[in-house]
């Protein structure tokens, strides 16, 4: 009997055959060089597939998996890392030692490895032989071929390399386990000439009659004729309302068939507009060519059931199915999403990775980066762009200066896709900023009185919830108006009720007051002719113009009010220090607001002033190999948040559908999401009376949940959360 008969991989499935050893590891092998973004790194792919479970090979290990034991009681993953690292594949150790418990520090790795350095290791000859011998190989098949790589680069292809081992070893374990969901995992290719045709299709239902709309079409093929370019860094900065996401995915189309790139990926600062562009791109090229993916609800319990594939219980290996690779040929996610998977370690967080490799991803609104993480984030995107032939787009209003200058280790080089973005921004000028009451601070009463006066529909935008609930509460019992409240107090499915109705009534031309956070800025198209905003950062003052006379109609340039409040609060110390700073620009000259090249010398002063070149020593961590110590310190929001579901008459069917459900699929807990508000621990801690855990693991909440502003309760948090 051949050995590739007795030595096995995986246990029995449910037709009862066992996963044979040398066949997982050929298939892992192969289906790694399949993912290799470049012909020079197949080898170590390929090596890596084939190690990573050689530590399978030990009499231990075969016995527990005939026999059964405790999970994890037996570890493999180090044995392969080891001989990995004799034949000195470093960067293979890393992906293998890490690829179920997650990418280690680089003194983690030592320790898990202190125990080969004895001279007399029990069984590794006999585990070496056995390998050799099963997967017809020799030795010198597993020499090294330097890649060349160096420092961060170096480290971004470890990141590459434990993704694409991550992705391969799943697959191939649920072809063993579940051939009928593997097979439906049919890779969609990224067909360009279909979604060019498209593509070409909605085009021709535009109008292109009106100067705004004969710009548009300008713009865009401007755009288009730049796209024969190699891959490397652009930027696109145009007004709100000039149809940025039409022209970037036209651009991106023509560039990806130019280059053969493999996909188009969409960054977005929030999930609340992943919806709706989603919707947007499905309708334009169809349902099965977009995918969306934003933090699912349980995202915590799949990173926790990444361990033992060996052993997949239902409930992880459901979870498990529940991840996306993102092999598709159009995503669209957050921000939060695709950074804090480019910069983890967990196998469940980051198997995506490697299908960021000769993409084109595009970044919306770009500038919500939080600015003590935007150097490590950027030699983050230059190391992906050299060593996995990675295009990436800007797109925003106020394009951040993130050009290398002095005092800057910024990108080198970042070309535009706007001819002449001065022209584009003096031809659609469609407000007036004015100052309220010359920025000295004014009460709450006061501003109600201002906003009055204006004797128009109105907008009034604050920094924090507790400002906006009070200024609804004034205009609720004391205004003719119709009055609104948003924020995220208020579950998606209210808001998107609340926003209809103010938009059909915006329509109908009734007066209206709405009082809402800065949640509205993002890519909520409002158009009132007139809007108040407290002072705030320069990107928050712009986005919320943009919800003033959006569409150009008025006859007269539509009000933008900017004021500064009583006693009020803010989101955090950094966004009131850069809402002071901004406001010390543009003071006494708010038509600088105008003018495109205010945006580049705001942010080349912010970025000299506000931001430490590596706060969290992210890039010293990144030099060292230090996965953990990365993943740890790198986040776009510091303070996580959980969400509650809210029972109520709209979601009581949904919560009937999922209340005895032993394991939540995907799309329950996408469905909750649209029922649910998000918030910190302190404020779980603070009303651990008013909400339970139920058996799936999600809070659910007794308390009182208002019709007009959503969860109430004094201490619940002032600041945003989006």
């Amino acid at each position: 009997m051949k050995l590739a008969m007795i030595n096995i991989a995986h246990s029995k499935n449910n037709s009862g055959l066992e996963h044979l050893l040398a066949e997982h590891l050929s298939a892992v092998a192969r289906q790694m060089v399949s993912f290799a973004p470049e012909v020079a790194y197949r080898e170590i792919f390929f090596v890596t597939g084939l190690l990573h479970d050689l530590g399978k090979y030990q009499p231990a290990f075969q016995d527990y998996l005939i026999h059964g034991g405790r999970k994890g009681s037996v570890p493999h993953a180090k044995w392969g890392a080891f001989v990995s690292k004799t034949y000195n594949h470093n960067e293979a150790a890393f992906a293998i030692d890490g690829h179920h418990k997650g990418l280690p520090d680089k003194g983690d790795l030592k320790s898990d490895l202190y125990e080969f350095d004895e001279p007399d290791h029990p069984f590794l000859a006999k585990v070496i032989a056995d390998f050799v011998r099963e997967n017809v190989i020799f030795e010198t098949n597993l020499h090294y071929n330097d890649t060349g790589l160096r420092g961060t680069d170096k480290e971004l292809f470890m990141r590459i390399l434990f993704s694409a081992l991550t992705d391969a070893d799943w697959l191939d374990t649920e072809s063993h386990f579940n051939k009928s969901i593997s097979e439906k995992r049919i890779s969609k290719s990224f067909e360009t000439k279909y979604l060019l045709d498209k593509y070409d299709n909605e085009l021709t239902g535009k109008s292109n009659e009106g100067y705004i709309n004969g710009l548009r079409k300008k713009v865009r093929s401007y755009a288009i004729s730049r796209s024969n370019q190699k891959p490397g860094f652009y930027s696109m900065t145009l007004p709100t309302g000039m149809g940025k996401t039409l022209a970037s995915v036209g651009w991106a189309l023509h560039h990806a068939e130019y280059n053969n790139l493999r996909r188009i990926i969409i960054v977005l600062p929030y999930i609340s507009i992943i919806d709706q562009t989603a919707k947007e791109l499905k309708r334009i090229f169809g349902e099965d060519w977009v995918l969306e993916h934003h933090s699912s609800f349980n995202e915590e319990e799949e990173a926790n059931a990444d361990i033992a594939d060996e052993s997949l219980k239902d409930k992880a290996y459901t979870n498990r199915l529940a991840t996306e690779n993102w092999d598709f040929p159009i995503i669209v996610t957050t921000s939060v999403q695709f950074f804090e998977s480019l910069f983890g370690n967990k196998p469940s967080r980051c198997r995506k990775v490697h299908s960021i490799a000769k993409s084109v991803v595009i970044f919306d609104e770009v500038q919500t980066l939080p600015k003590e993480v935007v150097l490590p984030t950027l030699t983050m995107l230059k190391n992906v762009q050299k060593v996995i032939g990675t295009s990436f787009l800007f797109c925003t209003a106020t394009q951040p200066a993130f050009e290398k200058s002095e005092g800057f280790n910024g990108i080198e080089s970042i070309q535009s896709l706007v001819e002449n973005p001065k022209e584009v921004f003096d031809a659609t000028r469609r407000v007036k900023y004015s100052a309220a009451n010359n920025y000295q601070p004014v009460t709450i009463d006061d501003l109600y009185s201002n906003v009055l006066k204006q004797g128009n529909s109105t907008l009034i935008i604050f920094n924090t919830k507790k400002l906006a609930l009070l200024f609804f509460n004034i205009i609720r019992e004391n205004s003719q108006y119709r009055a609104f409240h948003l924020s995220t107090g208020m579950y998606p499915a209210h808001r998107k009720d609340v926003i209809e109705k103010i938009r059909i009534c915006l329509t109908k031309k009734e007066k209206i007051l709405v009082a809402s956070t800065q949640l509205i800025e993002a890519g909520v198209d409002f158009d009132f002719p007139c809007v108040f905003r407290e002072i705030a950062p320069l990107e928050s003052i712009i986005q919320s113009a943009g919800r003033c006379n959006r569409e150009g109609k008025m006859t007269e340039p539509g009000n933008v009010f900017i004021f500064r409040i009583s006693d009020a609060g803010s989101p955090n110390r950094q966004y009131r220090s850069l809402a002071e700073f901004a406001n010390s620009l543009y003071k006494g000259n708010e038509n600088i607001l105008f003018e495109h090249d205010f945006f580049g010398d705001y942010y080349r002063k912010v970025f000299r002033r506000f931001i430490p070149e590596d706060i969290k020593n992210i890039e010293k961590a990144r030099l060292g190999f230090n996965f953990k110590t990365v993943s740890e310190a790198y986040h776009l929001i510091e303070n996580k948040t959980t969400p509650i579901f809210i029972l109520c008459e709209e979601s009581l069917d949904l919560f009937e559908r999922i209340r005895y459900k032993p394991i939540l699929s995907r799309d329950d807990h996408r469905a909750m999401q649209q029922y649910s508000v998000h918030v910190y621990d302190n404020f779980i801690k603070e009303n651990v009376g008013k909400m339970g855990k139920e058996p799936q693991g999600y809070w659910k909440w007794y308390g009182i949940y208002d019709k007009d502003f959503g969860i109430t309760n004094n201490t619940q948090l002032d600041s945003l959360i989006f």
